[in-house]
């Protein structure tokens, strides 16, 4: 079909084909052998770059500066060898074209022209690095985030319970520090709610990798041994960027017993239908990652109907400068909200409260009984 498209080219065109070496080459390479995906590709942009360069030169119907359109798609598209040579047609080109209409050529075109080629090839590079093409790379990020997503929702509830997780990245990003895994086997549900140090996309890679972890080891292991197992996976890995807390839940959902256990996360709250007050289980243990042997005490308790048992990330509750405790007192100031409006009403509400005058991923948990 390249060949085709060559020969049909006007013969004004393909002259100048033949007059140019670096154009030379390209049209000889068109007419012979078979086209990779990505030559196709290069085919495809030259050809267009010459057609542009010629019509702004001779016929003045196409404007140069539209060779930004080729140079962006060649950084979208081809490799950094494939780029590297569209580049050097478009300078062909910009050098044909003003040579014979140097009025289409000044700041205005050379200037968009070099800021593209520049940012092409650093999308050209990144995506070379990966080792994907065109718009894969993004394609597998949305991937990896709506697993992500779909990872961190509660499994179906039996008739008398609810949750609701409520998660929201530093700076509208959608890729964050903090993740939840859960499962349920038969009457009982075991959740867990982890934070990554740092926030934002730059611990999101961290996250994206122990969601996974995690949520394999998370109902395949007794669930006192959840966490030290965590703590182990974390251990090997040798990292240096910074710790992991989590805090791990398992309810019996037929009695409403359950067991909180914390690896230097903050503490979980219950509320209390009865007394109609907030009350923060002491439970407390060391970050994920930091000695080599831990044990995780677990704190018991019980939901009755009415009761609710709320988790939540750091983002929500810590301030420079400023004690714990006081952005807990704030945070359960705020949720006291929650009992007039309903749980599942107010969760996002008081998220999104409490992360307004903050820099950082928050992630809550909440889940009642009816």
């Amino acid at each position: 079909m390249l060949q085709r498209l060559v020969h049909l080219l006007p013969p004004r065109v393909r002259a100048f084909l033949r007059r140019v070496p670096v154009l030379v080459a390209l049209y000889q390479w068109l007419r012979r052998g078979r086209l990779t995906r990505d030559r196709y590709v290069f085919a495809v942009l030259a050809i267009l770059t010459v057609v542009i360069g010629i019509g702004a030169a001779e016929w003045e119907w196409a404007p140069s500066g539209a060779l930004v359109l080729t140079v962006l798609g060649g950084g979208l598209l081809l490799k950094v060898r494939g780029l590297v040579a569209l580049l050097g047609v478009v300078a062909v080109m910009v050098a044909y074209t003003a040579w014979f209409h140097h009025a289409a050529v000044g700041p205005g075109t050379i200037g968009p022209l070099g800021i593209t080629a520049v940012l092409a090839l650093s999308l050209a590079r990144t995506r070379q690095k990966l080792g994907v093409q065109g718009l894969r790379g993004d394609s597998m990020l949305l991937e990896l985030r709506d697993r992500l997503l779909r990872q961190g929702e509660m499994p179906r509830l039996p008739d008398g319970w609810d949750a609701q997780v409520v998660m929201l990245q530093a700076g509208g990003s959608s890729f964050g520090g903090d993740f939840v895994v859960s499962v349920r086997r038969g009457d009982t549900l075991e959740v867990a709610l982890v934070d990554v140090s740092g926030k934002g996309t730059d611990a999101g890679t961290r996250a994206l990798m122990l969601s996974g972890a995690f949520g394999g080891l998370l109902g395949s292991v007794r669930p006192e041994r959840f966490l030290p197992a965590c703590n182990d996976f974390l251990h090997r890995q040798h990292w240096d960027e910074g710790f992991v807390t989590a805090v791990h839940v398992v309810i019996d959902l037929t009695s409403g017993e359950y067991a909180v256990e914390s690896a230097g996360h903050p503490p979980a709250v219950q509320f209390d239908a009865g007394s109609g007050t907030w009350q923060v289980s002491p439970a407390k243990g060391v970050v994920l990652g930091v000695v080599p042997d831990m044990d995780a005490d677990a704190v018991r308790g019980q939901l009755c109907p009415g009761d609710a048992l709320l988790l939540y990330t750091d983002g929500l509750v810590e301030s420079p400068g400023r004690d714990l405790d006081a952005g807990i007192d704030r945070l359960l100031g705020e949720a006291e909200r929650l009992v007039p409006q309903g749980f599942r009403k107010g969760a996002r509400e008081l998220v999104e409260t409490m992360a307004a005058a903050r820099d950082d991923d928050c992630a809550l948990v909440l889940i009642w009984r009816t």
